[in-house]
């Protein structure tokens, strides 16, 4: 206990607080802007922790990072343009409930159970750090393959619309994913000779084509129907919150529940974890044929998922100095600055400092109702500027940040070659969520299963020899069945049905 309270008495130091509330608007700034990802607010922090000690300096990217996975949530649900790659898995839910006129309601659920979910996340950080990271550490490249594969899987679930529709434009992000050079030998695919290529197709550029730039070029198509926002105003949020919260209670705690343990394995994070989370959602769903529509369900679970693997991502950077997503990666590096070895040792050496850290966490997302509440006041000033003079707006912040990504004129250049095609995909009824997430997991599904086939010498049953890798196979096998069963069961249905009305 004694930890405990000296952990108290460094959280709420007046400067710790000051620091916690100033990262926590900067990270609500940073989020809200499509292209400046929570990533990038933790690395744009980094340089100013140099001047902190560890508390306000770990408090600080916890709050930020927080912020604006919730802040993503925003434009998401009134432009159709997610602020950072978590919200992306169901802006296109959010965007419908906006065109119904329900955009108060998608946001208070996205700022009420960001919230808790990262209480949630923040808990079981706390709670259950060895035992999960164990767990984590157990995973090889034959595990991430088909995790890989069942994440893959997700993109058909996910679309609103025909299963070949999806798995077409699934396979044309991984497609894209491909571009660059080979995860294992290092030879250029697909680059045609352009150096920027090599690289690879850089992922928040050519999300924000796929979703900003061909909202962009849809609403100068149709100057028309642009004219105005789908809804002139937000009213109370957390109307109707209570009602939601007893009926979709379950969605929230197996939303929680995915979005922690999939922020516990390395390299996964809140991106990942809210398409899963929206796949599993529309899967288990007793109105499945409302996704797509505008269907609060899905939402539910996703913005749950996002928010708990923050914390859970912590579990692996902390205990064993391995990095669970993007923004631990930077964290590892500002521990070692500050003389915190990550590691076992850290809870012994240094456990008043990590329960300051697990603190924040739970500050940061208490305040982040207030702060949320505020920003969703804020924005409603958008809905009232017309789309012919905010969609130039809107592009030119695009630009910003693509070329922010990219530090090149590559960035943009992917940015609008993806919004030309993703206009061109919609236009025809072919989603574009699912080829953000082949672009997502195409270069993990790559690599694992090359580096598995190496280890195995080729031998496929090698698969299976592990026993979280077998767990992982089977389902995704019998997903992959349950999916062709169903599908040949709707068609022949339809095939009866057209016979007996000709």
């Amino acid at each position: 206990m004694g930890a405990v309270g000296q952990a108290f008495g460094l959280i709420l130091d007046v400067n710790v607080l000051l620091t916690i509330l100033g990262s926590a608007i900067f990270g609500i700034l940073v989020g809200a802007i499509p292209g400046l990802t929570a990533t990038m607010a933790t690395a744009l922090l980094v340089p100013v922790t140099f001047f902190m000690p560890p508390v306000p300096a770990l408090a600080a990217i916890v709050t930020a990072t927080a912020m604006a996975i919730f802040a993503g949530d925003i434009p998401s649900t009134l432009l159709r343009m997610p602020g950072t790659p978590a919200s992306a898995a169901y802006t296109d839910e959010a965007f419908a409930m906006t065109r119904k006129g329900q955009a108060e309601l998608a946001l208070g659920v996205n700022v009420i159970y960001s919230a808790v979910g990262g209480l949630f996340g923040t808990v079981v950080l706390m709670v259950a750090a060895p035992v999960l990271a164990d767990l984590a550490l157990g995973f090889s490249s034959f595990e991430y393959f088909w995790l890989a594969c069942l994440g893959l899987t997700c993109g058909v679930f996910i679309a609103s619309l025909t299963p070949l529709a999806a798995m077409v434009s699934l396979l044309l992000g991984l497609l894209v994913a491909t571009v660059g050079f080979d995860a294992i030998s290092g030879y250029p695919r697909f680059t045609f000779g352009v150096t920027d290529l090599m690289s690879g197709v850089s992922f928040i550029p050519a999300m924000i084509g796929l979703f900003a730039v061909s909202e962009v070029l849809r609403g100068m198509a149709d100057p028309d129907n642009a004219a105005t926002m789908p809804q002139q105003r937000i009213g109370n949020i957390f109307k109707g919150l209570g009602a939601i919260t007893r009926r979709y209670w379950p969605n929230i705690l197996r939303g929680n529940a995915i979005g922690t343990v999939v922020g516990a394995l390395p390299g996964a994070g809140a991106d990942i974890a809210a398409w899963v989370a929206y796949a599993v959602s529309k899967k288990f769903s007793k109105e499945p044929e409302k996704f797509g529509t505008g269907h609060v369900e899905g939402i539910i679970d996703a913005t749950s998922a996002n928010n708990s693997s923050l914390g859970a991502a912590w579990i692996p950077a902390l205990v064993f100095g391995i990095p669970g997503d993007s923004i631990t990666a930077i964290v590892i590096g500002v521990l070692y600055m500050k003389g915190m070895n990550p590691g076992p040792t850290v809870f012994i050496q240094n456990p008043q400092l990590i329960y300051a850290v697990f603190m924040a966490f739970i500050v940061a997302n208490i305040l982040m109702v207030p702060l949320g509440l505020a920003a969703i006041r804020g924005a409603t000033y958008i809905l009232r500027v017309p789309r012919r003079v905010l969609l130039p707006i809107i592009l030119l912040f695009c630009m910003v940040g693509s070329f922010a990504i990219t530090s090149s004129v590559y960035g943009i250049i992917i940015m609008l070659a993806a919004g030309v095609v993703g206009w061109i995909m919609e236009e025809n009824g072919i989603p574009v969520a699912p080829a953000i997430l082949g672009l997502v997991l195409g270069e993990l599904l790559e690599q694992t299963f090359m580096t598995s086939m190496i280890k195995a010498e080729g031998n496929l049953l090698a698969f299976f020899d592990r026993p979280l890798s077998v767990v992982l196979g089977v389902l995704t096998i019998l997903v992959w069945l349950f999916a062709g069963l169903n599908a040949i069961r709707t068609l022949i249905r339809s095939r009866k049905e057209a016979a007996a009305a000709g």
